[in-house]
């Protein structure tokens, strides 16, 4: 596990990540592609995460699972949060001292559109089965 510190585009949201997974996972899911206007590139970071200026933090509930959170001053993406379990996901690029990440996972893998592909040989998950794996954690 790695951790890091980050901060938002505007520096008013402050992030300690103590364990985030090198192994990286995109999601290609028309959610995820609104939000950012691409594939979501995240690492896995756990409930180990420490938010100073979380006045700053908006929340949006975006599934029956999850809610993302951005700056409400700069709109940085900040998190992807899972409500059963309080594991936070962030986007790869807010922590520019990562090194070594792999990506392991592309999710929502039917869903991406045919304009663009990665070479790196990764692990799939179609809508049905990442459906199937959300809903048994509600």
């Amino acid at each position: 596990m790695l951790s890091s510190e980050t901060n938002c585009l505007c520096g008013a949201v402050n992030i300690i990540a103590e364990e985030i997974n090198p192994k990286f996972t995109v999601c290609h899911c028309q959610s995820c592609r609104t939000w950012g206007g691409a594939p979501f590139f995240a690492v896995q970071c756990g409930t180990k995460v420490k938010i100073e200026g979380g006045d700053k933090v908006k929340m949006y509930e975006s599934s029956a699972w999850a809610s993302r959170g951005f700056c409400m001053e700069c709109g940085t993406h900040l998190f992807y949060k899972l409500k059963a379990t309080g594991e936070y996901n962030m986007p790869v690029g807010l922590f520019s001292t990562l090194n070594d990440l792999e990506m392991d996972m592309q999710y929502f893998s039917d869903m991406r559109p045919s304009y663009y592909c990665f070479s790196n040989e990764t692990k799939e998950m179609t809508t049905a089965k990442i459906m199937a794996y959300f809903t048994s954690k509600m």
